[in-house]
């Protein structure tokens, strides 16, 4: 399956979820190393688009990942807390990721967009043994129209 990650151009070459650990997010800890990718492109630049302030948006690449079919771990919005959504995150998301994390089984959690509940992002393992599935299919210069600064 391919999912799409936008990020800056001076970091785009990394999947090693380095950015992640450093800071922690929704579904990590800090300490813990996870790439953040969207089953599409236009959910991939939401979640740049509400992550970084307008005044902030660098250069920026956009990669499509391949990730294998067979493991990946479903998250519905219906196990999750009614205030999953909320900003900022509730610790029980990260508690989740970490328990994810931590069983080892996929490499790919899939969990909804908290922009777009119908939409889902995609937490890669970048830990998990078999990582190395994970494929860079392309990296490509993504143009960012200055009017979605507004």
């Amino acid at each position: 399956m391919l999912v799409y990650r936008i990020t800056a151009r001076k970091y785009a070459g990394d999947l090693s979820g380095y950015g992640a650990a450093m800071y922690g997010g929704r579904w990590n800890k800090k300490g813990i190393p996870v790439l953040y990718t969207g089953e599409n492109k236009e959910i991939a630049l939401l979640e740049v688009i509400v992550n970084t302030p307008p005044i902030l948006i660098p250069e920026l690449d956009i990669l499509t990942i391949e990730i294998p079919d067979d493991s990946i771990t479903i998250i519905n919005i219906e196990q999750l807390p009614k205030n999953w959504s909320s900003y900022p995150a509730p610790v029980i998301l990260t508690d989740i990721g970490e328990n994810w994390i931590k069983e080892g089984k996929t490499i790919a959690l899939k969990v909804p967009s908290c922009i777009i509940h119908t939409s889902h992002n995609y937490i890669l393992n970048c830990r998990h043994p078999e990582y190395s599935r994970v494929k860079l299919i392309e990296r490509r210069y993504f143009r960012f129209d200055p009017r979605l600064k507004k």
